[in-house]
């Protein structure tokens, strides 16, 4: 999760959603009637479109790595995109036998997130350098996931998923996908780099499929986000009141893609970030002063804002919505009756995380709003297994995981120095 347009976007909602309560809908509308304002206002000999952009392959293969796209179905029918470096046009090591790293994204983002620092500094890129079979993610919804066997992305059902179902299928499916691969048969398993909400479906699936623990070898946790109590981001305080309780507002906030990845959206958040923006104090997690510009790679920035939101399911809000207002970390709450029907008791049960045997480092900062020291502990002492990282520079934030200038020294090498002990081992 990180700060972003969305808040501006999800109070909207809520403020449209409270208006048009007492306003009587037509029983019947013909969609026919109906028009569609994009295309009557889009001008096409005026128009940037931002979808035909750069995508993951661009953004690997124009600094002369080699790029593969891998389709992968779940269990549940989806269809989600891994994208892999299967070695370094560097090292020349496409014949010799790699350890597999899987990199997963967070909330809004895609594949793109790993790829916008380029090669010098990105973690991605790092990695393959250093002899690694490099795969990364996407979840289910976003721009390079949007399939299903018998789905379609129009239809609510589709979007019937929050980030449980991410940990619970997508990422269970990728592990066994890259290690039936040629190069992944006979390995033990698997290193594990989440950032954010790649963080959250890992602990998911390592406590829910305690078995999946024997196919990791390290899994690196930046930014953790399971419990959060002392979250301090304004958009998670102003909305979870709303959406973190089965109500009017979550019902109709449900099961529906949020910001869906279009021109359309992409060009009214880059709009409503201009630095004369009434609003663009929302699209910052921190202070713009020179200190804090400065400790940014503007030009990864640039790139992540043109390829986020990569697309969600408004469900995943929902839950982080819950965990925010009920103090767990636990399971998607549907509500007392289907809760009864689902989980055989009224309240969602609680991920058990003690199971999660692992070898789990834990990377946080104290600038995080997203992700809170207090949070990140209380986590930490049901883990068994866990070594702390605790970053400190006391501006750390939860995007200096991937744009920050000192990302490598602080926490890229140091991650493949850990992989690196392990497979010495």
């Amino acid at each position: 999760m990180n700060r972003s347009p969305f808040v501006v976007f999800a109070a909207l909602s809520i403020f449209l959603g409270t208006f048009v309560q007492g306003v009587p809908l037509p029983k019947e509308v013909d969609p026919a009637e109906v028009p569609n304002f994009y295309e009557l206002f889009d001008n096409p000999e005026a128009h940037l479109s931002l979808t035909d952009g750069p995508d993951t392959i661009h953004f690997i293969g124009a600094h002369g790595y080699p790029v593969e796209r891998h389709y992968v179905t779940t269990e549940d029918g989806y269809i989600v995109s891994l994208f892999r470096i299967p070695y370094s046009h560097n090292l020349k090591n496409q014949d010799e036998k790699k350890p597999i790293v899987f990199i997963q994204h967070g909330l809004f983002a895609s594949s793109d997130f790993w790829t916008s620092i380029g090669p010098d500094d990105g973690l991605a890129f790092l990695l393959s350098d250093a002899g690694y079979d490099v795969w990364l993610g996407n979840a289910r919804g976003n721009r390079y996931s949007r399939n299903h066997t018998s789905r379609s992305t129009s239809h609510p059902d589709f979007w019937r998923y929050s980030w449980h179902e991410i940990g619970y299928f997508d990422i269970a499916a990728a592990i066994d996908y890259t290690l039936s691969t040629e190069n992944g048969k006979d390995q033990e398993g698997i290193h594990y780099v989440g950032h954010s909400q790649g963080t959250s479906v890992f602990f998911v699936l390592m406590s829910s499929r305690p078995e999946y623990n024997r196919k990791i070898k390290t899994a690196h946790m930046l930014a953790p986000v399971a419990f959060m109590d002392h979250m301090e981001d304004v958009m998670v305080n102003t909305l979870s009141p709303y959406l973190g309780f089965n109500n009017v507002y979550s019902t109709l906030f449900s099961s529906q893609e949020f910001l869906p990845y279009n021109d359309f959206v992409l060009a009214l958040m880059y709009s409503v970030c201009l630095p004369g923006s009434i609003v663009s104090s929302f699209c910052s997690s921190s202070e713009e002063t020179a200190v804090s510009k400065s400790r940014k790679n503007t030009t990864a920035d640039s790139v992540v804002s043109g390829v986020m939101p990569a697309g969600v399911s408004t469900d995943q809000i929902l839950h982080y919505m819950q965990e925010h207002q009920s103090g767990h970390f636990r399971q998607f709450d549907f509500g007392t009756n289907k809760n009864l029907k689902t989980y055989g008791t009224e309240a969602p049960p609680d991920y058990p995380t003690e199971l999660i045997t692992s070898e789990m480092h834990l990377w946080y900062g104290d600038n995080d709003e997203m992700s809170a020291v207090e949070d990140v502990l209380r986590v930490a002492e049901t883990l068994p297994n866990k070594v702390m990282h605790h970053l400190e520079d006391p501006l750390w934030d939860h995007m200096d995981f991937a744009t920050n200038w000192e990302v490598r020294q602080y926490i890229n090498e140091p991650i493949i120095a850990i992989m690196n002990e392990y497979e010495a081992k």
